[in-house]
C-alpha cells in the first residue's frame, strides 16, 4: 500500500513516491521545526531555480533525487545524525544509510550523498550532477537570498507563508556552533563549521591560517609585503 504524503503542503506538488514521503517524514521527525521547514523550502527554491535555468525535471535532472538531497541535507544537525565528522558528512552518511535500507539504487545514494555533503561547498557542488548543483543553489537561496531574483513573483511569499523561517539564518548557525562546542573535531578551522565557530569565540580561540602554517613544522615564513606576522618565532 502506498504512503500518502501529508495534505498540508500538497499545493506545492512535492514528489509522492514512497521513498520521497518516507524521507520527508524522517526529516520532520528528526529535525527541529525550523530546520525541517528550511529543508522543504530548499527543494522548492531549487526546483524554481532549475526552471529559471531552463532545466526540465525528468529530462535534465531527476526530481526525486533533488528532493531527497534537499529534504535530507541537514540530518547531520539532528541528535540522530550527530557523529564525529563535520555535520555535512555525518548527514550524508545517515542519508545514504536511510536510502539503502529502503532499497534505493546506488546511483541515487551517490547523488544524494554528494548533495548533502557538498551543500555548503560553493564552487564545488556547481560542478557536480545537476541535482547536486540545484540542491546547493536552492539551499543557499533560502539561507542567504542568493538568486532570489530568479523566483517567480510572489513565490517566496507563498513558500514562507506555508513554511515560516523562524530566523533560520541565526538558528542554524547556533546549531552548528553548539555541535562544534561539544566536539571541536566537527569544526576544522578550514571548514564552514570552523568559520562559524571562529566568529562566535574570542579572538585567537580557534586557529587561523597563519596558525596552521606555523604549526606545520616546515618553517614557512610570510612573503615580503604580505603584512602577515611571522608566527615561527
Amino acid at each position: 500500500m502506498s504512503i500518502q504524503p501529508p495534505d498540508w503542503y500538497s499545493e506545492f506538488d512535492l514528489p509522492r513516491s514512497e521513498l520521497a514521503v518516507a524521507a520527508l517524514r524522517l526529516a520532520e521527525e528528526a529535525e527541529e521545526p525550523y530546520l525541517f521547514r528550511h529543508s522543504v523550502r530548499g527543494y522548492l527554491f531549487a526546483r524554481e531555480l532549475g526552471r529559471h535555468r531552463g532545466l526540465r525535471a525528468g529530462a535534465d535532472y531527476h526530481d526525486e533525487q533533488l528532493f531527497l538531497g534537499c529534504v535530507l541535507h541537514d540530518l547531520g544537525l539532528t541528535e540522530q545524525g550527530n557523529g564525529g565528522q563535520r555535520f555535512e558528512v555525518d548527514g550524508a552518511d545517515l542519508a545514504a544509510a536511510f536510502l539503502r535500507e529502503r532499497g534505493a539504487d546506488e546511483t541515487t545514494v551517490a547523488v544524494v550523498w554528494d548533495a548533502v555533503a557538498l551543500h555548503t561547498s560553493d564552487g564545488i557542488a556547481a560542478r557536480k550532477a545537476p541535482e547536486v548543483a540545484l540542491a546547493q543553489a536552492g539551499i543557499a537561496l533560502d539561507v542567504m537570498g542568493r538568486g532570489r531574483e530568479a523566483l517567480p513573483e510572489g513565490f517566496a511569499e507563498r513558500v514562507h507563508g506555508a513554511f515560516p523561517r523562524d530566523d533560520l539564518g541565526y538558528a542554524i548557525a547556533d546549531a552548528i556552533v553548539a555541535q562544534a562546542m561539544g566536539n571541536p573535531a566537527k569544526a576544522s578551522p578550514l571548514s564552514f563549521p570552523g568559520q562559524l565557530l571562529r566568529h562566535r569565540l574570542p579572538h585567537s580561540a580557534v586557529p587561523d591560517w597563519d596558525d596552521l602554517i606555523a604549526r606545520a613544522g616546515w618553517g614557512d615564513r610570510p612573503t615580503a609585503g604580505s603584512g602577515r606576522p611571522d608566527r615561527n618565532g
